[in-house]
């Protein structure tokens, strides 16, 4: 499958980026780690690596053009692969923009007439126009924001800061790592000069683009530039949400379609961030206006309910389904044995996206299981035989995932995508390894794994293992799956069923291990088996196409000579 290789934001302050210099042109191999181009930032050239293997198959780039965050600058995929769909949407995109951009053009055209005609306003609306809040930031005063540094990112956690305020810092030296939904990244200075301010404490999520640190030279008075950013940002933030959920908790009463959309807000899929009202802006309470008008009328104690909106902000559902309770701190420890305490952690962007995810999958996605039990014993024999002569040490999840891809190349609907108004059928078999870690799971690619030997399996997936549990994955790594593999057999789970990772159509569950009694010749023997479970896109795969590549990988494990020719 193609990679699309979209314009990244290199600084806090960057809005586009111009290539200065490609160094691969189309037809070039291209290896995971090579400098492809040289890209202006707004502060400064900086080389951009490629995160993929593959054929430069298209530039959307030429040198010199300014070109926005986020659009398309390259596509890498495999030779000779057709990418006219993605070019032909990218036109689409281009086209729309443009049509928007004279729209836009037109109305700025108009606004500029309707102000000539409104000349004759009052003074005192004139010199209101002239009040706007706003502190001059000086010229040595640069103000350094979260940056957006992963394609799914909406905020940051600074896992640490290697400078406290006061330090005096390099252009290119470390500032802090920054947590993004899947990986702890370096953030480096774009300033010489002397850390004045720290925008946020270590471990406390930041939006992008949110204040995140002030450099300068050491003598200026930064607090109103400090009170400009927190005020002016949150509120328009808040003026935001307000007007959606305005929209969104229209009053059942209202008119009879309000119950229908009521019914559809509720089914949505959102993200939620449980917080406290301590964590909340200058201790002011986050919430809806009609979150608010409710609570009112009801008599109830607003400091009191906590938010499921974003931020931890206070909706209506959460006022509607209130019971009050004892007051609620954010951590209680006690001595005495009798007495009830708990202890309570900030939700990692790990989590939330994952949460996110999940909750969207199930939501979204109408899931069926199918379960098979399979005999290991062959399974067990050949591990051993062929561990005696590898220097690999191959493991059961290894020929679980060899069988898998070998099944798939037998049924490739099963190794489909759901694009919402069409299925992808792939025909590359790309198989994301599920793997634990402290703050939640994620899922490295093996691909092209029906290509790929036992050991070269083997060597993959324990170095994604590594460097998963090191927070090393790059986003080359967990991008492209087009099936799943989970293995919790190791922690002596005998079965259960996977949560569908999105636009997949299918993931496996695999159980431990088992010694049971089981009957051959008629007779009841001691045995060895494996239960594995299913989890099928009923928009995409029919239960008697899940059972068949079922069949199919049950024989080739219960035979797994049959995976190597």
């Amino acid at each position: 499958m193609a990679n699309v290789i979209k314009m990244p934001k290199l600084s806090d302050t960057m809005t586009e980026g111009v290539v200065a210099k490609w160094h691969k042109k189309v037809g070039d191999k291209v290896k995971n780690g090579e400098i492809i181009a040289d890209i202006d930032t707004d502060k400064a050239t900086m080389e951009f690596e490629s995160f993929y293997d593959g054929t430069l198959l298209y530039i959307g780039a030429e040198a010199g053009m300014p070109v926005a965050i986020d659009s398309l600058i390259a596509v890498i995929g495999k030779e000779g692969e057709d990418i006219s769909d993605i070019v032909k949407d990218v036109d689409k995109s281009s086209s729309k923009d443009k049509k928007d951009e004279d729209k836009s053009s037109d109305k700025e055209e108009e606004k500029s007439s309707d102000k000539k005609d409104d000349k004759k306003e009052s003074s005192s609306d004139k010199k209101e126009d002239t009040k706007k809040p706003g502190a001059k930031i000086p010229d040595t005063v640069k103000i350094v924001r979260m940056p957006k540094l992963s394609d799914t990112m909406t905020q940051g956690v600074v896992a640490k800061w290697h400078k406290k305020v006061g330090d005096k810092v390099k252009n290119g030296e470390i500032l802090a790592d920054i947590e993004t939904d899947k990986a702890t990244m370096e953030f480096e200075s774009f300033y010489d000069g002397v850390l004045l301010y720290q925008g946020t404490e270590a471990g406390k999520p930041v939006e992008i683009d949110s204040l995140l640190a002030i450099i300068g030279n050491g003598g200026e008075d930064i607090d109103a530039i400090i009170k400009q950013e927190k005020s002016g940002g949150n509120k328009t933030a808040e003026k935001e949400i307000d007007k959606k959920e305005e929209k969104d908790e229209k009053p059942k009463e209202s008119s009879s379609n309000s119950k229908s959309n009521d019914k559809q807000h509720s089914q949505a899929p959102k993200e939620k961030v449980i917080a406290h009202h301590s964590s909340n802006t200058n201790g002011r309470i986050i919430a809806s206006p009609l979150a608010k008008a409710i609570a009112k009328e009801k008599g109830i104690d607003i400091t009191a309910v906590l938010g499921s909106g974003d931020g931890g902000r206070i909706i209506k559902k959460d006022i509607e389904t209130y019971t009050p309770d004892a007051p609620i701190k954010q951590s209680v420890q006690s001595n005495n044995a009798q007495e009830e305490s708990y202890d309570e952690v900030a939700v990692s962007q790990m989590r939330k996206v994952i949460a996110r995810r999940l909750v969207e999958s199930v939501n979204n996605a109408p899931h069926f299981y199918l379960t098979v039990e399979v005999d290991m014993e062959n399974v067990i024999a050949a591990r051993e035989a062929l561990n005696k002569i590898s220097d690999v040490k191959i493991s059961y999840n290894d020929i679980v995932i060899k069988a898998c891809a070998a099944a798939l190349r037998k049924h490739p609907k099963v190794n489909s995508s759901w694009m919402t108004d069409r299925i992808r059928y792939n025909h590359h078999i790309n198989i994301g390894m599920a793997v634990a870690v402290d703050d939640g799971l994620l899922v490295p690619v093996i691909r092209f794994a029906d290509n790929k030997t036992l050991s070269e399996i083997s060597t993959e997936a324990k170095d994604y293992g590594k460097k998963a549990k090191e927070k090393k994955l790059q986003p080359a790594d967990w991008d492209g799956n087009t099936f799943t593999v989970s293995n919790l057999g190791m922690f002596g789970i005998d079965q259960f069923t996977s949560i569908i990772n999105t636009p997949e159509a299918c993931i496996l569950a695999v159980g431990g291990i088992r010694q049971v009694p089981v009957v051959k010749n008629n007779l009841v023997v001691p045995g060895n088996t494996m239960k594995i479970t299913l989890s099928c896109d009923h928009r995409v795969v029919d239960g008697a196409t899940g059972a068949a590549f079922m069949q199919t990988l049950k024989i080739f494990l219960e035979n797994p000579v049959t995976i190597l020719v």
